[in-house]
């Protein structure tokens, strides 16, 4: 057990204690292209409230993407089994 005091952060000349910030979160997602729209649709969903501090949605392009346990590039390291894709080649075999 510690004997300090409930720690207190300073910024722009003014003292903030725990109780006075507001807890955020950070939420990184990386699709393909073709699944951004549904991505951004679900994330609406879930945390829209029409309220101030509802957040941002920024996009932006990822160059490429390595794997590093095999060294692959570009889609032989993005594919995922179990993925998205996947779950639709399933589906469009039972049709």
């Amino acid at each position: 057990m510690g004997v300090q005091g409930g720690s207190r952060e300073r910024y722009a000349g003014h003292e903030f204690d725990d109780s006075s910030l507001v807890a955020k979160s950070k939420l990184e997602v990386v699709v393909v292209a073709s699944q951004v729209n549904d991505v951004v649709n679900i994330i609406l969903a879930a945390a829209q409230t029409g309220e101030i501090g509802d957040g941002k949605i920024f996009i932006s392009p990822v160059s490429d993407v390595i794997r590093i346990r095999t060294a692959e590039h570009g889609a032989a390291a993005e594919r995922m089994a179990g993925g998205r894709e996947d779950m639709r080649r399933g589906a469009a075999k039972l049709f």
